[in-house]
């Protein structure tokens, strides 16, 4: 009779254990408080590190713990600009050097300088 019951199941798909005489682990709940009004609770392990958000399962809203424990602002980086990129790297007299240098090579491409052209006024009589 025991051959008939598992014939025509899958085997290893459907566990044939039931929970009697087992130890769950142990659990504690955590209460979260929606900004729109939803209250619900989450089970975890009594291990875990309790998270201080969690996303409420009726509106998708961001809920806080009851207890009310606000997460810290973070500390924001202001973004760095490439001048100030540049600054961590070189110092002003380096810049200044590395300036003349170009300044030099692009009047030397363009030749010698062209003499300014004289400027002839006509008396009128």
């Amino acid at each position: 009779m025991a051959e008939r019951a598992l014939r025509g199941t899958r085997l290893g798909a459907t566990s044939y254990e039931n929970d009697r005489n087992t130890d769950l682990a142990p659990r504690q709940e955590v209460a979260f408080d929606c900004p729109k009004g939803h209250r619900f609770t989450v089970p975890f392990s009594a291990e875990a590190e309790l998270p201080i958000n969690w996303e409420c399962r009726v509106c998708g809203a961001l809920a806080v713990t009851t207890a009310g424990d606000m997460p810290a602002p973070k500390k924001i980086k202001p973004p760095r600009s490439h001048w100030d990129m540049l600054m961590e790297r070189r110092s002003m007299a380096d810049l200044e050097e590395v300036l003349a240098e170009r300044l030099a090579v692009i009047r030397g491409q363009r030749g010698p300088a062209a003499p300014e052209p004289r400027t002839t006024h006509r008396k009128t009589a």
